[in-house]
């Protein structure tokens, strides 16, 4: 059994832990770095009658394609080897062919990916998910996407315990090549008064929620991990905790949902269509429990230094098939494409 996992040279070390525990469980894992592609790393995709195999050529060696049994999607960064000097408009159309021959490889794959591309698209979309999320009995908080100023202040009039403000995507700036990221943050009265930047760009407003916790959920397969931390512990953490990310990291406990809720989480999940995902859930001083977002490649690397949770091995065993998969492959796995061989 061969898993091919897709990533890139500067992720973390969950792709380690991953790629070991599919080794102790009997199977290879090869990595494939899209920042290596096109330049350094070689992939060759044929179809037909003569036309050869399908492979792929990494620093890791080389892989028959037709050997692969599952596919890991995490992280892609096309181009990111290319030529500084390369012509921007042709390193701009490299890049996107670049990023067209690995997406036409996972297509014709046909073997189980957590998760497929589809899957992962139509999960990202946030308003999406809020919706099933009330569907399939999730709490979730009252929320507005938009460049509108009025209809922004009208919203927040609706909130009387305050409201925050944040992307819909992950979104940082870069200045003399530092991140910044974008965290999210409350808005006050002068926030309020003053939104003329707005109209250049839509934000997501939501009703402030009191919490006693943060939960990370990590949903793998039919598995459940849950951890949580006291934010408000971290001054400057209160509204977003990522803010004090590395502060927090070692204060993480193992937590559990409500039957009922982890139902509802695995309920939401299938609707979906993902056997992975990291999702944000409040706490509050009553003791709901409240639903913010789920990311389909969310990290969770920090979950098994502390608290321990074993979620490398959880992924090992869903991509091996040693453990429940969902069963959201079907329609992609027999969807007219060629397969490559």
């Amino acid at each position: 059994m061969t898993v091919l996992i897709i990533t890139h040279s500067e992720d973390n070390e969950c792709i380690t832990r991953v790629a070991d525990a599919i080794a102790r469980l009997g199977g290879r894992a090869f990595r494939f770095d899209t920042d290596a592609f096109p330049e350094g790393a070689r992939l060759a995709l044929a179809s037909g009658p003569g036309a050869g195999r399908s492979t792929l050529k990494t620093e890791e060696g080389e892989l028959d394609l037709g050997d692969v049994t599952a596919v890991w999607y995490r992280r892609v960064a096309y181009g990111r080897a290319l030529p500084a000097s390369m012509d921007p408009q042709l390193r701009s159309a490299s890049v996107q062919e670049a990023k067209q021959t690995v997406e036409g490889m996972l297509a014709a794959l046909r073997v189980p990916q957590v998760d497929p591309l589809p899957a992962v698209r139509f999960a990202s979309n946030k308003q999406v998910q809020l919706d099933i999320a009330r569907e399939v009995g999730l709490d979730t908080p009252r929320t507005l996407t938009t460049n509108d100023e009025g209809a922004a202040r009208a919203f927040a009039a609706t909130c009387p315990g305050g409201v925050i403000a944040k992307m819909l995507s992950s979104f940082a700036v870069y200045r003399g090549g530092e991140e910044h990221v974008v965290f999210t943050n409350a808005l006050g009265a002068e926030d309020l008064a003053d939104m003329r930047g707005l109209s250049l760009c839509p934000m997501t407003f939501q009703e402030k929620i009191p919490k006693a916790r943060e939960l990370r959920v990590t949903v793998v397969g039919e598995r459940v991990f849950s951890a949580s931390i006291d934010s408000e512990a971290a001054p400057g953490a209160e509204v977003d905790w990522r803010r004090q990310g590395l502060e927090l990291i070692d204060a993480w406990r193992k937590d559990a949902l409500p039957p009922d809720v982890e139902t509802a989480v695995l309920r939401l999940m299938d609707q979906l269509g993902l056997n992975y995902g990291a999702l944000d859930i409040l706490r509050t001083p009553d003791g709901r429990h409240i639903f913010l977002e789920v990311n389909p490649s969310g990290e969770f690397f920090w979950l098994e230094r502390t608290p321990g949770l074993p979620i490398s091995e959880a992924l090992a065993e869903v991509l091996l098939g040693k453990a429940p998969r969902r069963g959201s492959w079907s329609a992609f796995l027999h969807a007219p494409v060629t397969q490559h061989r």
